[in-house]
């Protein structure tokens, strides 16, 4: 049996603000102690205060999380705020690991973690999942995940996002216990006697011909059709009649963002910045040689993606039940609707039922599960349920 209890709030003195999440989590588990915390917290937020006052508050167990760019649980939502979920399960059990330094060494990150993982010894539990939270702006989350994939051999299906710093795109941490780090990854194994749910889905379609990355440097793409990025960007504006300024790139790369040609799928990045050399830089990295589109989207289409990942999660239980779903989506898609991204929430409670949900909106989403599209997104969304 697992019991969960959500919980939000948009105090803004950090220690209080812990202190009341963590007592909220403690009342709504029958007063007792969650075997673990999940948090997401603003960047506005001093995290060492907040994350101790919610360890005295409630004595987790396991206390992970990340920063964040917008937060949200089942019936509340905000920006400056903070959401968590506590959980107690015996179908369940909950291990935490740090792995640091991603910029310099992705694959020690990944063994640090992975050392740390009881079900690579243990085959006590059938089902073994994780949630990853990681510094997106260290760069090269695709390949920290391989490392990762690999580290485990193939035995985990992973989950989770970049944390945010509310679209500052400056500096991001991630927690574990009641530190805060940069440059790192925390991931909470998750072993299960009951199946995990993961499902994953965007609403965006091409909306150009299909163009080859003839040139690219990790996240900065340099040219398209051997022509300058930013040539191929506003030929597209101009095409579709939509205003594209260099000096004021982003309203227009909200809504024109670059998808993947997986074969059988759109891997979205989201682009930022045009550079002086007419190069663009995206959010996450994209390969020379790849095949990419621009792509368009709706905001119907964003909580019509939300209702699938739902629908392809239940699938993946099994009949079981689920107690608690873990939601995440990208920033960019609450910048894009503002105030229309009520409607994914609105759709993604539906399409939950009754189950409560806890999330944050994320630099880039994570998704490695068998049969699903894997890897890191943009623009995505995801979501994972955990048994009853």
């Amino acid at each position: 049996m697992t019991e969960s209890t959500v919980v939000f709030t948009k105090e803004t003195n950090s220690a209080a603000a812990g202190k009341d999440l963590g007592a909220r989590l403690r009342e709504g588990l029958s007063d007792r102690e969650p075997d673990a915390v999940i948090i997401f917290a603003s960047s506005q937020h001093d995290y060492v205060p907040l994350l101790q006052a919610i360890h005295e508050s409630c004595r987790p167990g396991v206390l992970v999380g990340c920063s964040s760019a917008g937060e949200f649980v089942s019936g509340d939502r905000g920006e400056g705020s903070a959401s968590a979920v506590g959980i107690r399960s015996n179908v369940m059990r909950f291990t935490a690991g740090l792995g640091r330094n991603l910029r310099a060494d992705r694959s020690a990150a990944a063994g640090e973690i992975a050392s740390s993982f009881q079900g690579l010894t243990s085959h006590q539990y059938p089902h073994r999942a994780a949630l990853l939270l990681a510094d997106a702006l260290a760069g090269y989350t695709d390949d920290f995940i391989e490392q990762l994939s690999i580290a485990t051999l193939g035995n985990y299906r992973f989950f989770g996002g970049g944390a945010g710093d509310d679209a500052r795109f400056t500096k991001t941490h991630v927690f574990c216990g009641t530190e805060a780090f940069t440059d790192a990854a925390v991931a909470l194994e998750i072993l299960s006697s009951k199946p995990i749910g993961v499902g994953v889905s965007h609403g965006w379609e091409p909306a150009s011909e299909a163009l080859r990355v003839t040139e690219a440097n990790g996240s900065t793409v340099i040219s398209l059709n051997a022509a300058p990025a930013v040539e191929v960007f506003e030929e597209h504006a101009e095409t579709t009649g939509q205003r594209f300024d260099r000096n004021d790139p982003i309203p227009f790369f909200l809504h024109n963002v670059l998808g993947i040609d997986t074969g059988s799928g759109y891997k979205l990045r989201v682009p930022l910045a045009v550079l002086e050399d007419g190069s663009i830089g995206c959010a996450s990295d994209i390969p020379t040689g790849a095949t990419v589109h621009i792509m368009r989207t709706t905001a119907q289409s964003a909580a019509d993606a939300a209702m699938r990942a739902v629908s392809s999660a239940m699938s993946d239980m099994r009949g079981t039940p689920p107690e608690v779903a873990l939601f995440f989506d990208c920033v960019a898609t609450r910048l894009r609707m503002g105030g229309e991204f009520g409607m994914e929430m609105d759709a993604l409670q539906r399409a939950l039922g009754g189950v409560p949900y806890v999330g944050c909106n994320t630099y880039g989403q994570i998704a490695r599960s068998e049969g699903q599209f894997s890897g890191f997104h943009n623009c995505t969304a995801t979501v994972a349920l955990l048994p009853d």
